[in-house]
């Protein structure tokens, strides 16, 4: 980890209070703190208590919320006086979420992947009940496994389809199956209601998914989820290379690098992971 330098506290100078990194400005560190601790109460916060859990006096806390009140970062409201959050955190945080550019923002996290696996990396999102590739990171192999990007796949024929599948509320699913049926691609397809369910809770349970030649023989895949800020299923991340280097050992060691990838990814991007998953 590189060493960040400071110049040395002046005489008489106040020390950062525990736990507030060297360097910062104190007073945003404690605003922004506030903000944090505003987020993470279910419920609105009392002065005493909000001023408890970010480790300041009352006072203190005090003139920080009045400068965010001002602002309109938070908001005052009740018989009981409770701090909420107000809406221009909201704008902010939305403008995040508008602007962020997933295809730029997850090729660093699939180049890491395609390095430590030695396999191609690729990037699906869902659209309405077909999973698209939008960006793929190719491994070194002279044998490897390409896709075209912008091509489709259905979702219970293929890793990031089968990973963005068991994402989503049973009731979708099942309105899923029955509107689109399991066609049937290669003869390793899961083509009954039953198995497919099955398949779709272990997939929760370990956190990715595998496509055993499914949508294209002699190829087999591991996937896992991508959420957005509703904890819902924005995309996912694969590896896909031929059934010859991907053994079944290879796939169990590969799995949860996946769906760690999956989750650092979903954090970079402002989404959230679900729990249980």
């Amino acid at each position: 980890m590189p060493h960040r330098y400071t110049n040395p506290p002046r005489r008489g100078r106040m020390p950062n209070r525990p736990g507030a990194p060297v360097g910062q400005v104190q007073s945003l560190t404690r605003g922004l703190s506030i903000l944090e601790a505003l987020a993470d109460a279910e419920g609105g916060l009392t002065l005493t208590d909000l001023a408890h859990r970010v480790e300041l006096p009352a006072s203190t806390a005090h003139r920080l919320l009045a400068t965010l009140e001002k602002m309109g970062y938070v908001y005052q409201a009740g018989d009981l006086g409770l701090w909420y959050v107000g809406l221009q955190a909201f704008t902010v945080g939305s403008t995040f979420l508008a602007n962020r550019d997933f295809v730029a923002q997850s090729h660093a996290y699939m180049r890491r992947l395609m390095e430590q696996s030695g396999e191609t990396a690729n990037l699906a999102i869902l659209d309405g009940t077909e999973a698209v590739f939008i960006a793929q990171v190719q491994c070194h192999e002279m044998m490897r496994t390409l896709v075209k990007l912008g091509s489709r796949v259905p979702l219970h024929a293929s890793g990031v389809g089968k990973a963005i599948f068991a994402a989503l509320p049973d009731e979708q699913i099942d309105a899923i199956l029955k509107v689109m049926g399991l066609p049937r691609i290669t003869e390793n397809t899961i083509v009954v209601p039953e198995t497919m369910w099955s398949a779709l809770r272990v997939i929760r349970q370990r956190g990715y998914s595998f496509d055993d030649e499914e949508h294209a023989r002699s190829t087999r895949c591991v996937a896992a989820t991508i959420f957005d800020e509703h904890a819902e299923p924005l995309g996912a991340i694969s590896l896909a290379g031929p059934s010859a280097r991907l053994s079944d050992e290879r796939i169990r060691q590969l799995g949860p690098i996946v769906a760690h990838t999956a989750e650092e990814l979903t954090r970079k991007l402002g989404g959230k992971w679900p729990h249980p998953y």
